[in-house]
């Protein structure tokens, strides 16, 4: 592994071999054939050379010429097209359109205008406050310092630094690898081979108070953040620090992380809960379902009240005239959750879209009673999940007329909504969960302010539940 360095020449050998020394140091020193150094060396030179750093001390493979001094500064030539052209140039825009819609305002004679349709009476929406919903933090991150592994390098002797850095980049697999490419280039190139087996037993010698200083870094930073740092993170760090062997302060510092661990389980468990009551509180079932296949521990059960009030919630939500955007995503959500085989919806849409039916499809394995219901086979649901809903496609815009159905192309998922429910249900697998754009959700917060239901919802409007679906997102 080879490192450049500046040394210093001290002085030329009779047997055309000169001594060096790094520049401004003492050690390290050694030796070098006089036919590397450019002419015109002389003692006292401070010159950048390639070394190898062996088990026996250190050989310079190659010596770089100084630099020398610029004459002159760089300049870079603007070569142009040649033709005189003006500096700023206008062009005007024709009136093609606007003179179009003129012409239609002044026309007369060409027929009656078209009376403009009735839209009838529209349903009024239930309006009133709303419960609040708390919104919780977002839980920091790990991001460990390197204080601790940067004082075991510091400690190790030089030669054996380049060793140290890899072990900590790759592990002793890694160092052996990277001998073995340098011995096949050391052949090339005719010089001496490393010895692997010598340079994988410092490697391992060094790896245990690697891994330990390693360890150290990232519980140092776990107990820095410990009441707002993510769960999954703490969870790695108390895990890690099971199997390893440690001195005293690393002892201290895990038992603390195990207290903080469970104290953390403890309270996020109870926010958990209340989560999900509040969201049932304020009509939104479709995120309450997405809380609940999301506990704090993994195949922590719903509480039997609650997850009976989210089973009637979802089954009274889910009507002929709950918007189809929303029943997308509510499936979706309910595909996940432990709750599933549970629900009852008390009507289908009379005339499902085609985005609906695939979001069904999609789901049809996790709630084949619901698959049922729309007379869709579960042994759709493998096509469906390798069929990705087109971007942009969301059934309809913000153009869409009053009274339109609209849908959605996927359900809304997301990637941490499927890896949770990894640890919940066994069953899941990756591809149970389609990714879910932007634009989907947009459009469930359109439908919301520009269709109406067709009609009533007898426990909630379509407004709150359009309205959920799209809290939904961001705390997914």
């Amino acid at each position: 592994m080879s490192r450049r360095l500046e040394i210093e020449l001290t002085s030329e050998r009779p047997d055309g071999t000169w001594t060096w020394r790094a520049a401004g140091a003492k050690l390290p020193k050694g030796d070098l054939s006089g036919s590397l150094l450019p002419g015109g060396s002389k003692v006292g030179d401070v010159l950048r050379a390639e070394a190898e750093f062996l088990i026996d001390g250190i050989d310079i493979v190659e010596v770089l010429a100084p630099k020398g001094t610029r004459k002159q500064p760089e300049l870079l030539e603007i070569m142009g097209s040649g033709r005189e052209e003006p500096l700023v140039t206008t062009q005007l825009v024709s009136r093609g359109r606007g003179e179009g819609r003129g012409r239609r305002r002044d026309r007369d004679g060409d027929g009656p205008r078209r009376e403009r349709r009735d839209r009838g009476d529209r349903p009024d929406r239930p309006r009133g406050p709303r419960p609040e919903v708390p919104e919780r933090p977002k839980p920091k991150r790990l991001r460990p310092g390197r204080a601790h592994r940067n004082a075991v390098i510091a400690a190790v002797p030089e030669e054996q630094r380049a060793i140290a850095e890899q072990v900590l980049r790759g592990g002793v697999p890694a160092v052996r690898e990277a001998v073995v490419a340098q011995n096949e280039q050391a052949r090339t190139e005719n010089r001496p081979e490393q010895p692997v087996d010598q340079v994988v037993a410092m490697a391992e010698s060094l790896y245990p108070r690697l891994r330990d200083a390693e360890w150290k870094d990232r519980a140092a930073a776990a107990i820095a953040d410990l009441d707002e740092l993510d769960l999954r993170d703490l969870r790695s760090v108390v895990v890690a620090g099971d199997g390893a062997s440690h001195d005293d302060e690393a002892r201290a510092m895990l038992e603390e992380l195990r207290t903080g661990l469970t104290r953390r389980v403890d309270e996020e468990h109870a926010n958990w809960v209340a989560d999900i009551a509040a969201n049932l509180d304020a009509g939104r079932f479709v995120r309450a379902l997405r809380l609940s296949s999301r506990p704090p521990k993994a195949g922590t059960p719903v509480p039997t009240e609650l997850s009976a009030r989210l089973v009637t919630a979802v089954s009274e939500g889910l009507t002929p005239g709950t918007n189809q955007e929303l029943w997308a995503a509510a499936l979706d959500a309910l595909a996940f959750s432990p709750v599933r085989q549970q629900v009852t919806p008390a009507g289908r849409p009379e005339t499902p879209t085609d985005d609906l039916l695939e979001a069904v499809r999609r789901v049809a394995d996790r709630v084949p009673a619901i698959a049922a219901l729309f007379g869709v086979d579960p042994s759709e649901a493998a096509a469906a999940k390798r069929r990705r809903p087109p971007r942009g496609r969301s059934g309809a815009g913000r153009g869409a007329k009053p009274g339109d159905k609209a849908s959605t192309g996927s359900g809304k998922t997301t990637d941490d909504a499927a890896s949770d429910d990894k640890t919940a249900d066994n069953a899941a697998s990756d591809d149970a969960a389609s990714a879910v754009t932007a634009e989907a959700e947009a459009v469930v917060e359109v439908v919301e302010a520009e269709s109406a239901p067709t009609e009533p919802v007898p426990s909630e409007s379509v407004a709150s539940e359009s309205d959920q679906a799209g809290s939904a997102s961001s705390e997914d």
